[in-house]
């Protein structure tokens, strides 16, 4: 008779977890509280060629409790951005997730959900008082990948989402996110950028809040 060994039982343990998240964000830190801006670019495809528009975007991250898989553990912010054109009401793009950091190993996570059928989750690296860092998605991958409704996977497909962050010093962030698309067998580089201002300080996570 055969036994199975039970997993190793350092997988189930549990490391402490701050109270106070925002002291313990690293690179994120600078990213907690409210922001906006006006000037927001976005070149995307079109079917008469490629379409350059200006945005006005809105952007929440707020803070959360540490979250643990094990002994694996996060902090992090849940975030929401909400993009307009100038000229129009309805909105242009819509998106949620959570930016999440592993202080033991400088692991970065951002997921990304927009309600058109397509969910991500990009990783990168970066250390506690980096002010630039970068996540990558690949369709394919496991641990970091793309999934897409399968109209998009068909007739946009998203191969590559690349989002670099740089902080700056006079209360602000800027980013700019190349997104690899494929529309009619043809590479397509879809890209935005824009540049945030704080309109709101970070508040505590709800266990800090008491």
């Amino acid at each position: 008779m055969t036994l199975t060994q039970p997993p190793h039982p350092g997988i189930f343990d549990e490391p402490p977890v701050a109270a106070d998240t925002l002291s313990h964000l690293g690179p994120l830190r600078g990213l907690a509280g409210r922001w906006q801006a006006a000037k927001g670019v976005d070149t995307s495809p079109k079917a008469d060629g490629p379409e350059t528009k200006p945005y006005v975007e809105h952007a929440s991250f707020e803070v959360i409790d540490g979250q643990t898989n094990g002994p694996q553990l996060f902090y992090g912010l849940r975030y929401h951005m909400h993009i307009n054109t100038p000229d129009e009401k309805i909105t242009f793009h819509d998106q949620i997730g959570y930016w999440l950091w592993e202080p033991a190993t400088g692991l970065l996570l951002q997921s990304v959900t927009i309600p058109r059928g397509q969910a991500l989750l990009a990783q990168g690296h970066a250390g506690a008082d980096d002010r630039s860092f970068t996540v990558e998605a690949v369709r394919g991958a496991t641990t970091n990948g793309i999934a897409s409704n399968p109209f998009l996977d068909q007739n946009f497909r998203t191969d590559r989402n690349r989002c670099a962050i740089t902080l700056h010093d006079d209360d602000s962030w800027s980013y700019r996110l190349d997104t690899t698309l494929m529309v009619e067998g043809k590479a397509f580089d879809h890209y935005d950028t824009n540049r945030l201002r704080r309109v709101g300080p970070p508040q505590p996570n709800p266990l800090a809040a008491g």
